[in-house]
């Protein structure tokens, strides 16, 4: 018998189970699908000469994450890579927002939109400069973060206090029209938002845009070299080197409870796999609540609560081989890993709005990955390994273009909206379907199927609106990973923060089943034997190779 069953491979399975072996503990990871990474794999399912990622390709967070840190994972081979600039957004005048890793660099493309908007960045940069430590520290630590956010709430009211504050909650088109007069500011607020489900006027959207920009801004978008799969290999292979297992191919159908505690799982072949001190369900919640823990175990209150769960947007993604590079009429788009495809900010929140009205958008806002110009292993030279995937509405009420699509997604729907996301991106790169080699279709269903986690492709673990985060997520309680049922714990990320690989949900999940099974003092004294946690200049070193 083991000391902990985990309950999926993803990122947030694995960094729990390292937590725990770390800490002396026996672990077992059961794993659904024939291989282990959940939404961080890849393959040469395109073409057998390109490695495409199936599901996430670039990890600013895991960049920014010391949970990642901590866990040394080049000592398993793992590198970075990143391309000569992060991101940009072209528009059809051939003019370009463009995010570069050089401060100075961003803030003189901006001043080519208006003059003065160079200045306006930098100052939300040293905003981040005085900040940004604090803030990742709060984000990542457990709920409620005491010590994290008590040093953050000191610094808050240093840098602005209310001010600072407001911005932050604002609309993210509101923040852009505070902050620049041009459009480029604003497109790299805007379009970084809308990689969560927040429309321009959601609440809150403005202070995820400015994360996730500098993000990009001082730790890169980096990419691991060799395919998103190098991240999982790091982490199952120190997670072996320390005693712990991965079982592919064994889906979890229940999760085994006795006198109001879990014991252990049972798989779809009927094979019971007990657990000594706890289980970990890195599932998303509402695949855990009712579903592998039957509700006769559960309040009334969180079943109630689960029906109003929201996911965030459904996604359809498209896998490219290319013969060449993206021909962008920009040349500033060509070096970017990801290139961010809307017409301005208007149509930014057209595209939202028509997805939350249940329609299918006719001039989908497209995220782009160039991921040989990220990494120059992915494919041939002189060849692009590529994709681009786009938000749908999980209940299609009507297609806004002129496909008839009904979010059934047969071979035929596919192939017509497939088509579509190729139109979209040829009004910024024309000829580009000319340099398609192969190409792969990847539905909200067969997003789905690859990784159970992922409702119809939502890949955030619920919303990442204000009502379902920190205290409210995934229900309104304590955000904490603790479940009504002792011993079980869920680390995916439906937890508190959330989406992104970052691996926070997993060991917030890891240190709460620690902290029960042998109380606080020890959970000290254990944390003492980990890795040493690097600093700030150790971490960005370590994500700034190329």
């Amino acid at each position: 018998m083991v000391d902990a069953v985990v309950v999926g491979s993803g990122p947030n399975g694995l960094v729990a189970a390292n937590l725990l072996a770390d800490a002396g503990w026996s672990v077992e990871v059961l794993e659904a699908q024939d291989e282990p990474g959940g939404a961080v794999r890849s393959d040469r399912g395109v073409h057998p000469e390109y490695v495409n990622d199936l599901f996430s390709s670039f990890y600013p967070l895991a960049a920014a994450s010391p949970v990642l840190a901590r866990l040394d994972l080049h000592r398993e081979g793992l590198r970075w890579s990143h391309a000569p600039q992060v991101l940009a957004h072209p528009l059809l005048d051939g003019a370009c927002a463009v995010l570069d890793r050089d401060r100075s660099a961003t803030a003189a493309g901006l001043d080519r939109f208006a003059p003065g908007d160079g200045e306006s960045w930098l100052s939300l940069c040293r905003i981040w400069d005085r900040l940004g430590e604090n803030i990742v520290d709060a984000l990542f630590a457990p709920f409620p973060p005491v010590r994290a956010g008590a040093v953050l709430a000191a610094r808050l009211r240093a840098a602005g206090g209310l001010r600072l504050a407001r911005s932050l909650v604002l609309p993210v088109r509101r923040l852009g029209e505070e902050e620049f007069a041009g459009a480029g500011g604003r497109l790299l607020l805007a379009g970084n938002a809308l990689h969560a489900d927040l429309a321009p006027e959601a609440a809150g959207s403005g202070g995820f845009g400015w994360l996730m920009s500098m993000l990009g801004q001082f730790h890169g978008f980096p990419a691991p070299v060799g395919g998103a799969g190098a991240l999982t290999a790091a982490l199952v292979s120190r997670l072996q080197r320390r005693g712990g297992s991965v079982r592919c191919g064994q889906r979890v159908t229940e999760i085994s409870v006795r006198r109001g505690r879990a014991v252990g799982v049972r798989t779809e072949t009927g094979e019971a796999v007990p657990a000594r001190r706890a289980v970990l369900a890195d599932v998303s919640a509402p695949g855990l609540y009712g579903a592998l823990v039957a509700a006769e175990h559960l309040p009334g209150r969180l079943l109630d609560d689960m029906r109003r769960f929201q996911w965030d947007f459904a996604t359809f993604k498209v896998d490219w081989a290319l013969n060449g590079p993206v021909p962008w009429s920009s040349a500033a788009a060509a070096s970017a890993g990801t290139v961010h495809l809307a017409e301005g900010v208007d149509e930014l929140t057209r595209c939202a709005s028509q997805i939350a009205r249940g329609l299918i958008p006719d001039r989908p806002f497209l995220l782009v990955g160039q991921m040989t110009t990220t990494d120059a292993t992915r494919s041939p030279l002189d060849t692009e390994s590529a994709w681009a995937y786009t938000h749908v509405p999980h209940a299609v009420k009507a297609d806004a273009g002129p496909d008839g699509l009904t979010g059934g997604w047969d071979a035929g729907e596919r192939e017509r909206m497939a088509d579509r996301v190729e139109q979209q991106v040829e009004r910024y790169a024309p000829g580009f379907r000319s340099r398609i080699r192969a190409r792969r279709i990847l539905s909200p269903a067969a997003l789905q199927d690859a990784d159970a986690n992922l409702r119809n492709g939502a890949i955030n673990g619920g919303t990442a609106s204000m009502h379902q985060q920190l205290v409210f997520r995934p229900v309104p309680g304590t955000g904490r990973p603790e479940t009504p049922v002792k011993g079980l714990y869920l680390a995916s990320a439906s937890a508190h923060p959330g989406g992104g690989v970052h691996g926070a949900p997993g060991a917030n999940a890891a240190r709460a089943a620690l902290r029960s099974a042998w109380g606080t003092a020890t959970v000290l004294s254990a944390a003492r034997r980990l890795p040493a946690r690097r600093g700030r200049t150790g971490r960005e070193a370590a994500y700034r190779s190329k």
